[in-house]
């Protein structure tokens, strides 16, 4: 993994280019801290920080290659699974290849195949090639936007990088953040609407897209969505498939030169991950190192919900010891979680989801002590059907995203004068009821395969894009590479068609995935309820949290140019409330004050 950034003018020199990319890409060093590069071109430049992950000694980018008298150069964020494949492919087109890194293979698909070049890529993506032929840069991200690709025009400069945090070095692109900014951060955040930002006029290339900037400006187009398909099979060939796909796609992205380890929380997603990585390592004659994260006092102050009915560290210890594996449990305490909460705001540069970020902030430091590549269990609930909406009627058809549960409950600490809720409301309300419309049905589905369709949608459009995000800011902070095997489009195509009645087998959640499983998992593991990422329970967190709001508002805070005082004095009266997605409550909105805080201020946010 790495980072990658960028400028273009093809109708003006840039002045000074180099000492701009020099100033955008160093800030970015954290995502790659083995080497860097630069490439300059008469109309721009291209820059890149690496972390080293195959072929260590030749992957040194910006890389160049010629065809035809032309030169082609690429600055390449991701990894490749498929480049066996594609390198026979190519060496029928009499490709020869220099190096056994995936950036040479993406680069001379691109030279050959032009940009069809993405319908040909399996694994998660990000780049750009500057195309010397047809004075262009093309520009690719890939299906579910696991790689982050960001952009803007500075006049008639074209800039992109993986953070936004490069971006705002250029001083012709400010930190504004007009309306629809405002109701991105109070009603969805830590979810932005699909190609935009809160920021105005930074945008992000949608997953799913590619296209280039050239003299005539910037055209995208998608390449990928997932296509309603009529699928006629019994359970058994379905869980057979999947089975099929989850062995091919483990065993692709499990090649490392570097020590690779998986995340294992106990739950179905990540045991079924570790055991699938386990039975590749022992044939291989290896031992498996796997991680779990906890929270100090959690088993004292644990509280079952609906989303959360059971702790993960039994489970999680029973699976590693079932699988032999080197396991590790990493703890966190309420002091730390609150402490990185600063540095979680600034590493995905906006206040995405409080100790939910900051915590994982925190794991993954630890974790890159000893490893620099995971395996990690996102993605699965979106694919498989997880969430409460693929089988509650009501939520999905409640007037907005149902992963919000109270929008107010966070947008009414506000001033109404500044962020107009019932306004944003309307406005988001909207976007929410045309997604829904948008989705792809076949006149065959049953009622109930049209509701996973379209919770399938939003889930993968907004939250798994959301998880995505996280994981890879969180991860690449520290400069360790996290991999997602359940985001393999292959996979994810077959599922979306499987019919609903498979997926919801005797109205078990995700029942095609533990049927897929039943030769890895011991029955403990296999039928486990769903519980997610793993937050603190205990009171002391809360405690901290409010004392550092506190302290922020006595002080000259931004928060405080915009927070009604009197709906926050009444929140710091009430018991809990649960605001969003399956984990943030009353202890997490406070926190989520402080980041809103830290964000506003560092980033000397200006508000319209």
């Amino acid at each position: 993994m790495c980072s990658i950034c960028g400028l273009a003018d093809f109708n003006n020199k840039i002045e000074n280019k180099v000492e701009k990319i020099q100033k955008m890409n160093s800030i970015l060093k954290h995502r790659g801290i083995d080497d860097n590069g630069i490439f300059k071109f008469k109309n721009g430049v291209l820059a890149h920080n690496r972390l080293s992950i195959m072929d260590i000694e030749n992957g040194k980018q910006p890389m160049k290659a010629y065809k035809n008298g032309y030169s082609y150069t690429i600055v390449y964020n991701g990894e490749i699974y498929n480049c066996e494949e594609l390198k026979k492919e190519l060496e029928r087109e009499e490709i020869e290849f220099k190096t056994s890194c995936d950036t040479e293979v993406v680069l001379y698909c691109y030279m050959v195949f032009g940009e069809k070049c993405v319908e040909k890529l399996n694994g998660i993506f990000a780049f750009a090639v500057f195309d010397e032929q047809k004075q262009q840069v093309f520009l690719a991200r890939d299906r579910f936007g696991i790689k982050p690709f960001f952009y803007t025009m500075a006049d008639s400069t074209f800039a992109f990088a993986s953070e936004i945090k490069a971006l705002l070095t250029l001083e012709k692109v400010k930190p504004v953040i007009d309306k629809k900014g405002l109701w991105q951060l109070m009603f969805l955040s830590p979810i932005t609407l699909e190609g935009q930002t809160v920021f105005k006029n930074i945008f992000e290339i949608k997953p799913g897209y590619c296209g280039a900037f050239s003299k005539k400006g910037l055209s995208l187009y998608k390449y990928f969505s997932l296509k309603a398909e009529k699928l006629d099979l019994t359970p058994n060939e379905a869980s057979n498939e999947v089975k099929k796909l989850l062995l091919d796609t483990v065993k692709r992205q499990i090649k490392s030169d570097v020590p690779l380890c998986t995340f294992l929380s106990g739950g179905l997603d990540s045991s079924a991950l570790s055991a699938l990585v386990a039975r590749e390592y022992t044939a291989q004659g290896k031992i498996l190192s796997t991680y779990s994260f906890e929270y100090e006092g959690n088993k004292k102050n644990f509280k079952q919900s609906l989303f959360q009915p059971q702790g993960d560290d039994e489970f999680a210890m029973y699976l590693a010891n079932y699988l032999k594996t080197d396991h590790t449990v990493l703890t966190a305490n309420s002091e730390t979680v609150a402490k990185y909460l600063e540095n979680a705001t600034k590493f995905r540069d906006f206040p995405g989801q409080a100790d939910i970020d900051s915590s994982l902030l925190f794991f993954c430091e630890q974790v890159k002590k000893e490893h620099s590549v995971a395996i990690s269990g996102e993605c699965s609930d979106e694919i498989f059907g997880g969430y409460p909406w693929f089988y509650r009627k009501e939520m999905l058809n409640s007037p907005f995203f149902p992963f919000v549960h109270k929008p107010f409950a966070r947008a009414n600490l506000f001033k109404k004068e500044i962020v107009a809720q019932d306004e944003g409301y309307e406005y988001l309300s909207k976007i929410y009821k045309r997604d829904l419309e948008e989705v792809e049905c076949l006149p065959s589905d049953s009622e109930e395969d049209i509701t996973a369709r379209k919770a399938s949608h939003i889930s993968i459009k907004y939250f798994m894009t959301n998880l995505l995000e996280r994981k890879d800011r969180m991860s690449m902070a520290s400069s360790l590479e996290v991999r997602v095997p359940f985001a393999d489009h292959r996979l994810a195509q077959f599922v979306y068609n499987v019919p609903w009645k498979i997926k919801f087998e005797n109205e078990v959640e995700k029942a095609l995935l533990r049927n897929a499983m039943k030769d890895y998992l011991p029955e403990k593991i296999l039928w486990r309820k769903k519980s997610p990422y793993p937050k603190t329970h205990n009171p002391k967190y809360e405690k901290i949290v409010t004392k550092m709001l506190e302290k922020r508002l006595k002080k000259d805070s931004r928060i405080s140019e915009i927070l009604d005082f009197e709906v926050y004095k009444s929140l710091k009266q009430k018991e809990n409330i649960t605001w969003f997605g399956q984990l943030m409550a009353k202890p997490q909105l406070l926190a989520w004050l402080v980041q809103l805080d830290v964000f506003l201020s560092d980033y000397d946010c200006i508000i319209e």
